[in-house]
């Protein structure tokens, strides 16, 4: 259960070392479990957790926090971050996410003097992310970057420290993230699109399942062998059901079915030539 069950950790557990006390960022995803995991064990006391709940996290995230916490004994904190009371981030621009990290990281900051830290691994340096920028304006440290640590390392730590469950959790963005750039950012609505993907899971078994809000309609996005799969009157089927978790809005919105492809709800600005 040490780290030195993966050499990786090694080399997390030098920058670890090196940072003192801390104030781990954990969403519940692989990234964030996996570094809170490497420094509640070992900086013990000097390590605080916080877990920021809000319509855009789905609860069984929440739920892993608080179940590993009860196990590991950490010190954590549980809080709103207030993204949702801000009209930038409810307007949903394509640096929706800056906002966002920037409540996150402010309010943390409010309530700890230690270094701040987030899983970001390197993975994450080769996208678009606004929400590093964030990150850097209020000094948070990325363990996993300085370590030279990528998704697959990630992964593998965490299986060697005995917690494959972690080592096995599928790629989950929050679930803003399924909203088309400048649609604004509704909880009821993130609370459908969640609903959807937990049935879709649940009637097709899929690799990969996201429910995009966008402008023309509901889009749902299926790994190919899972979407091949469809027949004409099941897609029929799933898509009524799907709709009808739409139903408190008014407006007609048709169901569709399509690739999976990574972030395809984000519409990026065009650089100017």
């Amino acid at each position: 259960m040490a780290e030195a069950a993966h050499p990786d950790a090694h080399a997390v557990g030098a920058v670890l070392d090196a940072i003192g006390p801390a104030a781990v960022a954990v969403s519940g995803g692989v990234d964030s479990m996996t570094l809170a995991l490497l420094a509640g064990r070992r900086a013990g006391a000097d390590c605080t957790m916080f877990h920021a709940v809000s319509p855009a996290v789905p609860p069984e995230a929440t739920a892993r926090v608080r179940n590993h916490a009860a196990r590991e004994g950490w010190r954590l904190t549980v809080l709103d971050a207030g993204e949702f009371d801000d009209p930038v981030y409810r307007a949903n621009p394509a640096d929706r996410c800056f906002y966002c990290k920037t409540n996150l990281y402010g309010a943390l900051a409010a309530r700890s003097d230690a270094t701040l830290l987030s899983g970001t691994n390197l993975d994450d340096l080769g996208d678009w992310r606004p929400g590093l920028r964030a990150a850097e304006a209020h000094g948070v440290r990325h363990p996993f970057v300085e370590a030279g640590i990528d998704k697959a390392a990630v992964r593998a730590i965490a299986a060697s420290i005995g917690f494959d469950d972690l080592a096995r959790l599928p790629a989950a963005p929050c679930l803003a993230s399924r909203i088309e750039t400048g649609l604004r950012v509704e909880a009821d609505e993130l609370a459908a699109v969640h609903a959807a993907e937990r049935y879709l899971a649940r009637q097709l078994r899929p690799e990969t399942v996201r429910c995009r809000r966008r402008r023309t309609g509901i889009v749902i996005e299926l790994d190919g062998p899972t979407l091949d799969a469809l027949s004409a009157s099941r897609r029929d089927a799933l898509g009524a059901a799907v709709a009808g978790m739409f139903a408190s809005d008014a407006r007609v919105r048709p169901v569709s079915f399509a690739p999976y492809r990574t972030g395809s709800a984000f519409l990026r600005p065009a650089t100017p030539a």
